[in-house]
């Protein structure tokens, strides 16, 4: 028989006893070596979770941290510092604004649900489940529960959605539980419980669980029962995809959430078998047979909110403001940061300033039938100041003052406001103000430039004899302005508005833009003009100075800027632009202060304008249906013109808006550089025709080359789109007195005819194309 012999031990692992006899050492000697290894790994192991412990910081309490505060606030420019829910014009928020709720008015039922479908053990562990994670692992893997569970517990989702990032990393699952268990020796069970279900989302943009019964349920939850409860804790995980009213995979869906979560308490004894196929058998579909509307078992989603409710102002119009600045803000940071982030945002909208707006325009417009207005005002820091864009905002959130949202044709046909592009232009070509031009009272223009598959184009509307570019503003002439286009081309006129803050779409090279053929918003029309308040320098408008975030960061704003004219060249327009309130077309908009400013009125008398400034501020009124171009010939038992309606709009505004505001004056330019330029010497005459002669309406130009001052004689009456008058009678004007004028050729002027012009100035030739006045 084979004898089996034994493995000699080695030396090291012998010792020799105090009776002499040598003996195998311990198990714990021949392995000290590992032993000592492991020993050290758990004692810098156990040192790094103390040090993690110490020096990583708890996410905040949401009654209390400006985190939580999910609704963002917006003020108006009276709040400079701390815009909050007291003092905000408007509130931002989802669905529901969060409300936070206390533990004990958490109603068992919903605690014992949310429990048994996340963390059953949540009142047994310290933050982390090693049970509950095998448990969930053994479930998942074999598919044998009905009541699957995830691994982390209710601490550990808390901790994630509060202070971390849904990375799924090693190293950040290590950080959460180490802050898990830190959580829960700071904090009590209950209160953890109560952060998290204030905390976390449900869908339908309800944070917390008062507003997640509200905005599934339509009441709070105390009301809450066990298949509502169920329904609650089942959307935890994954709020998006079980809303019964958007289809039938959806309505599954929440089905299968409800069942699950009832089976799980009934497990954890919470209700009886009876009660959970009770609750089951209530049905979701809100198209059940035999189900009301008010016995459905979820509402119907609600309507999103925008601003909120009582908006400051609101009797001001001032929701048109509050929704540009939303669609702005929406674009600036996103839906998730403007309804969920607790921003601060300071606008620029002065309230008395607003309610002046709205005064202006509903105490002009007074009469069942009168059609709208609207008017925007920007001040010299690009601020818009205020915005009156229309007088319903609840039956009507179209907003008169900028127009539809990403439209293909925003804003209406601007009128002869539009001369005053014409005008800069010329003034940046380097042409004289004091340039004289032919004015007949109709003209036919046929050079190609200026049309648009006709033969030619005709345009009524002048003094019957020649005028200088002052005096052709001052007055509106159309015949003049028409010509002038002739020499600019129009691709540089349609350069020159874009440069001075005309925004809308579709501005195409006409020669008839000029005489207002063009589209353009309120807003645009404002900042184009603010443009000459700012001596040549182009603020982009802005709604918004600054957005503050809830960690402290805050973002300003202050308007784009771009030099579009020198100083000079600005005065220039300037000063033409001051003998239109002065003596010319917009007499009814004088303050009796220092103020510049062009009228406007289209075709059929579709759409009448009035923009201007003082030296501080800029203001557009526009006047018209908003339904379409709808003649307006008689209101309050007149034709509407730029120079009544919106030119008495926009005296009532400025007169308000400057009360006790001491007058201040536009730079003063001396005489050399108001007539600074070359004279408008290249017109085309070769294809332009007088149709109506000229007469002595203005002295037949002279060479001058001693550079001294002439007096040009004004006709005697106007007639353009805005004769002054409220009855639209032609009335006399005063005589201008000119710098000194540059040299000009001699013009020949035709032969006058008794035809009188165009009663509104406007009209074109059938065929032709559209030349508003």
């Amino acid at each position: 028989m084979r004898t089996r012999t034994r493995k000699p031990v080695p030396v090291h692992n012998l010792k020799v006893t105090r009776q002499g006899k040598v003996k195998k050492r311990s198990i714990v000697w021949r392995w000290r070596r590992a032993f000592y290894v492991l020993a050290l790994v758990l004692t810098v192991g156990i040192a790094g979770v103390i040090y993690v412990l110490t020096r990583i910081d708890l996410p905040g309490d949401p009654r209390f941290e400006d985190a939580y505060k999910q609704t963002s606030f917006v003020c108006s420019a009276e709040v400079q510092v701390n815009c909050n829910a007291q003092n905000a014009m408007a509130q931002l928020h989802g669905v529901e604004d969060r409300e936070l709720v206390t533990y004990e008015e958490i109603p068992d039922v919903l605690k014992n649900a949310v429990i048994a479908a996340e963390d059953r053990d949540f009142f047994e562990h310290n933050g982390v489940d090693p049970i509950g994670i095998s448990r969930a692992a053994y479930h998942d893997i074999r598919g044998t529960s009905e009541s699957r569970q995830g691994g982390s517990t209710i601490t550990q989702q808390y901790v994630k959605k509060t202070y971390l990032t849904a990375e799924q990393t090693f190293t950040r699952k290590i950080k959460e539980a180490v802050m898990a268990i830190k959580l829960e020796q700071e904090l009590p069970k209950e209160e953890i419980l109560t952060r998290y279900l204030n905390t976390v989302y449900f869908g339908r943009g309800a944070y917390g669980v008062q507003a997640a019964s509200r905005a599934w349920f339509g009441h709070d939850i105390e009301a809450l029962d066990a298949g509502e409860s169920a329904f609650l804790a089942g959307l935890l995980r994954n709020p998006n995809g079980a809303d019964p009213y958007k289809g039938d995979h959806s309505l599954a869906e929440a089905e299968r959430r409800r069942s699950v979560v009832l089976f799980a308490m009934v497990e954890e004894g919470y209700i009886t078998p009876d009660e959970q196929d009770a609750f089951n058998d209530v049905p979701m579909d809100p198209d059940a047979p035999g189900v009301e509307a008010a016995d459905r078992f979820i509402d119907p989603p609600p309507v999103p909110s925008t601003l909120g409710e009582n908006v400051a102002g609101a009797e001001w119009g001032s929701e048109y403001f509050a929704e540009y600045v939303r669609q702005w803000l929406l674009d600036e940071f996103g839906e998730d940061l403007v309804y969920g982030g607790g921003l601060k945002v300071y606008t620029t909208l002065d309230q008395r300033l607003q309610k002046a707006a709205y005064e202006a325009v509903t105490t002009t417009l007074d009469r069942d039938g009168d059609p709208s207005g609207a008017l925007v005002a920007i001040d010299d820091q690009g601020q818009v100041k205020a915005m009156m864009g229309g007088t319903d905002y609840a039956n009507n959130k179209y907003n008169l003052a900028t127009g539809a949202r990403d439209a293909a044709i925003v804003g209406r046909q601007g009128g002869s406001t539009f001369k005053a592009f014409a005008l800069a232009e010329a003034v940046r070509q380097g042409y004289s103000i004091r340039s004289v031009l032919p004015a007949p009272s109709s003209v036919d223009i046929t050079d190609p430039v200026c049309l648009a598959g006709v033969d030619k184009w005709t345009v009524r509307g002048g003094s019957g004899g020649t005028a200088s570019l002052v005096n052709a503003t001052r007055n509106s002439y159309n015949t003049a302005f028409a010509q002038l286009m002739v020499d600019l081309g129009p691709e540089s006129v349609v350069q020159m508005a874009r440069d001075l803050g005309v925004e809308a779409p579709g501005l195409e090279p006409h020669c008839a833009m000029v005489l207002g053929s063009e589209n353009a918003t309120v807003l645009d029309m404002a900042a184009a003009y603010s443009t000459f308040m700012n001596e040549g320098t182009s603020k982009r408008p802005i709604v918004v100075t600054r957005v503050e975030f809830p960690d402290g960061t805050v973002r300003n704003y202050v308007p784009e800027e771009k030099e579009v004219l020198t100083p000079e060249q600005a005065g220039r327009v300037t000063y033409a632009l001051e003998q239109v309130i002065k003596g010319g077309t917009g007499r009814q908009a004088n303050i009796g202060r220092p103020a510049a400013g062009k009228t406007g009125t289209t075709q059929a008398n579709a759409d009448a304008w009035f923009v201007g400034y003082t030296p501080s501020l800029t203001a557009a009124v526009w006047m018209g249906y908003p339904d379409g171009m709808i003649s307006m010939t008689n209101v309050h038992g007149m034709s509407v013109q730029g120079g009544n309606f919106p030119s008495r709009i926009w005296n009532k505004f400025m007169t308000a808006a400057t009360a006790n505001v001491e007058a201040e004056e536009f730079t003063e330019w001396d005489d050399d550089v108001l007539g600074e330029g070359e004279p408008l010497s290249t017109l085309g005459m070769g294809s332009i025709a007088s149709t109506s002669g000229s007469g002595s309406g203005d002295q037949t130009p002279t060479t001058e080359s001693s550079g001294t001052a002439t007096t040009e004689a004004p006709p005697t009456t106007t007639a353009d789109d805005d004769a002054g008058s409220d009855d639209s009678t032609p009335e006399t004007t005063t005589p201008e007195t000119t710098a000194p004028a540059t040299t000009a050729p001699a013009t020949t002027a035709p032969t006058p005819t008794t035809a009188a012009p165009a009663a509104d100035g406007s009209e074109a030739a059938a065929g032709s194309p559209p030349a508003g006045g």
